[in-house]
C-alpha cells in the first residue's frame, strides 16, 4: 500500500513538474535565426502547417509543444493568415497570441496619378514585399488572369496607396486597383453632367487620362477638360502632345519633334480626330470628375504660361497671341 502511495505521489510530482516545465517553456524567448524574422502564413493553413512555415523562416519553435499550448487554450483552429514579423525576445505564448489575433505586418505601395501601366508594373516588380506573379506575363495574359476583357489595362488602375500582407501576389494588388477604378468610374459616370460627347464610361476614362497629363495646376483642371470636350463636340482634333508621347512609348527620348506630330499612329491626336483608342495614364479622381463636369466655357485653346498655369483662348487669333507672349517672349 505504501508503495502504491509513493508511486502515486511520484506520478503527481512528475506531472506537476512537467506542467510547470511546460508553462515555463511557454514564457521563455524563442530562438530566432535573426531579428526580426518575417514569415507568411498562407490562407487556409492549419496550425501544424503554420509551424512548418515559421520554422522554415527561422523561428525555432517546438511543434508538439506549441500545438499543445494552442489546444489548452482552444486556439489550435483559430490562427489568422497573413504576414508577420517577430523580434528577439518573443515567447511561445506571445507568438500564439499574435497568430490568433492576426497581428500581421503590412507592406504599402503608392500608385501615382499620371503613371502608365508600364511604370506601375516596374514599381511593383521592384517592391521587396510583393510576390511578382506577373513576371514574364504579357498584358493580355494579365488581363485574362484578372478576369477582364479590356483591350488594355492602361487607365484601369486607381491611383492610391495600397496596404497588403507582405509577400502578397502583385496580381492580387492589380485586381484591387482595377476594382477601385471600376467603382470610382461607375459612381462618377452616374453623376455626370448632361450633354457630354462620350458614348461610354471608357471614353470618359480616356479623356480623364489626357486631362491628368495636361493639367499643371489644380485650378485649371475643369478648364482643360472643357477645351478638349469642346473640341470633341466640334469634331476638331484634340492635338495634345501627351497622346503622341504615349504612342511613341519607349522610343521617346524626351524631345518631342515636329516629325513625331506628323507621323500617323493610333494615339496621334494631331493626325486623327476624336479620342485615342486607350487611356494614356492612370487618372486620379479629380481628373475623372473634370472629364464628367467640365467648366462652362467656349475655350478651344490653351497654352502654358510657364508658372504651372495656362492661358485659355476662345479663338485661334487670341491663342496665337498668347503663344507669342508666353512661348516666344513677345508682348
Amino acid at each position: 500500500m505504501r508503495f502504491l502511495i509513493k508511486l502515486l505521489l511520484l506520478a503527481v510530482l512528475s506531472l506537476t513538474t512537467a506542467v510547470a516545465g511546460f508553462w515555463w517553456w511557454a514564457g521563455q524567448p524563442l530562438e530566432l535565426r535573426g531579428s526580426p524574422v518575417d514569415f507568411h502564413i498562407a490562407s487556409g493553413s492549419s496550425l501544424r502547417a503554420a509551424i512548418t512555415q515559421m520554422r522554415e523562416a527561422g523561428v525555432a519553435v517546438q511543434p508538439l509543444l506549441l500545438l499543445l499550448l494552442a489546444r489548452t487554450q482552444g486556439a489550435d483552429t483559430g490562427i489568422k493568415a497573413g504576414s508577420y514579423s517577430v523580434e528577439q525576445g518573443i515567447t511561445a505564448q506571445q507568438l500564439l497570441d499574435k497568430l490568433v489575433h492576426g497581428k500581421v505586418t503590412q507592406g504599402d505601395i503608392t500608385l501615382i496619378e499620371g503613371w502608365t501601366f508600364r511604370q506601375w508594373r516596374a514599381r511593383m516588380a521592384a517592391h521587396p514585399d510583393l510576390r511578382s506573379d506577373s513576371r514574364g506575363l504579357s498584358e493580355a495574359e494579365i488581363i485574362r488572369r484578372l478576369g477582364r476583357d479590356y483591350p488594355s489595362l492602361e487607365g484601369w488602375q486607381f491611383p492610391d496607396t495600397y496596404l497588403f500582407d507582405k509577400q502578397s501576389s502583385d496580381l492580387d494588388l492589380m485586381a484591387r486597383a482595377v476594382r477601385a477604378m471600376e467603382q470610382r468610374l461607375a459612381e462618377a459616370w452616374a453623376g455626370r453632367a448632361d450633354g457630354l460627347p462620350y458614348r461610354s464610361p471608357y471614353e470618359a476614362l480616356i479623356m480623364a487620362s489626357i486631362i491628368e497629363k495636361e493639367t499643371g495646376r489644380e485650378a485649371d483642371r475643369e478648364l482643360v477638360a472643357a477645351v478638349f470636350v469642346n473640341r470633341l463636340r466640334l469634331g476638331m482634333p484634340l492635338q495634345t502632345d501627351p497622346t503622341v508621347i504615349y504612342g511613341l512609348g519607349e522610343t521617346f527620348d524626351g524631345n518631342l519633334r515636329k516629325r513625331h506630330l506628323q507621323t500617323d499612329m493610333p494615339h496621334n491626336t494631331y493626325t486623327r480626330r476624336g479620342l485615342p483608342p486607350t487611356p494614356i495614364a492612370m487618372p486620379g479622381l479629380a481628373s475623372i470628375q473634370a472629364a464628367l463636369h467640365p467648366a462652362a466655357t467656349s475655350a478651344l485653346y490653351f497654352v502654358a504660361r510657364g508658372d504651372g498655369s495656362s492661358h485659355f483662348s476662345n479663338t485661334l487669333d487670341e491663342h496665337n497671341r498668347a503663344v507669342n507672349r508666353y512661348l516666344r517672349g513677345g508682348k
